[in-house]
């Protein structure tokens, strides 16, 4: 399953993911741990376990620092 991913205020970027991937799976796939960033369908957060459902996600990081 191909998604596009957009990191809030990083870009964004397409990936590839197995058929059973969850939302976990795609944040580490951009590079993240599921634990400093959460993922948004359609503006409402998913949790972490659940399937990838959607084609299109965006990544909000919780935490940035400098």
């Amino acid at each position: 399953m191909d998604v596009t991913v957009e990191v809030v205020g990083e870009g964004v970027e397409e990936v590839s993911l197995a058929g059973d991937a969850t939302y976990a799976d795609l944040c580490r796939a951009v590079g993240y741990s599921p634990h400093e960033v959460t993922a948004l369908v359609d503006g409402s957060p998913v949790p972490d376990d659940r399937a990838v459902d959607a084609a299109r996600v965006k990544v909000l990081r919780l935490i940035k620092g400098g």
